[in-house]
């Protein structure tokens, strides 16, 4: 890893095999906000960025309504490679790229880490997370060599599979934007 980008790395050969490219981190090296999904999907792979495509923009639409705008917060997952046919990745996989994930959160140093899943949530909290019931909680936990504020969040693609997930999901990047101490934006939740 060279700084915050991670230039080469052949540790999941699975991974490395359905790669076009590694997805690094994207946004300020000193946001107060990180928000960490669980690996780059087709768009993510193609684009090199993470949380493009649908998702991307049901996160941007909530990040709008909480004052925030991509350039304010940074984003990254769990993995920086495809998994194949986008299944979730194993734990060895997880694993193999958490070095990467604790070097980001320590230089980044954000106010807050936002989890954006369960399979990110079960990462980085250790546990059994049933993230649809715990939006919104915030544990504190050893991230990147400090105790570190994690708040549980739904995939932004649940709002565009389960409708009645929208206000939940909007409610909980708003408090991130709280916690990091953003005023809140205009709602335009009607919108999205």
């Amino acid at each position: 890893m060279d700084g915050l980008e991670v230039t080469d790395c052949t540790k999941c050969e699975e991974l490395v095999e359905s790669r076009s490219q590694i997805v690094n981190g994207a946004g300020p090296a000193d946001a107060d906000v990180l928000f960490v999904g669980e690996g780059p999907g087709a768009n993510e792979d193609e684009q090199g960025e993470p949380f493009v495509g649908r998702s991307g923009s049901v996160l941007d639409d909530a990040l709008a309504d909480a004052g925030l705008e991509r350039a304010d917060i940074r984003m990254t997952n769990c993995v920086r490679c495809r998994p194949p046919e986008n299944r979730d990745p194993t734990k060895e996989e997880l694993n193999n790229c958490r070095p990467y994930l604790a070097r980001e959160v320590e230089l980044v140093a954000p106010e807050v880490v936002v989890t954006l899943g369960k399979v990110p949530g079960e990462h980085l909290l250790e546990r059994s997370v049933a993230v649809t019931k715990e939006t919104g909680d915030v544990e504190r936990v050893e991230l990147g060599g400090e105790p570190r504020d994690v708040l549980l969040c739904l995939h932004p693609a649940a709002t565009l599979y389960d409708a009645s997930q929208k206000e939940a999901f909007r409610e909980t990047i708003e408090k991130a934007a709280t916690m990091a101490g953003v005023e809140g934006g205009q709602s335009r939740l009607g919108e999205y």
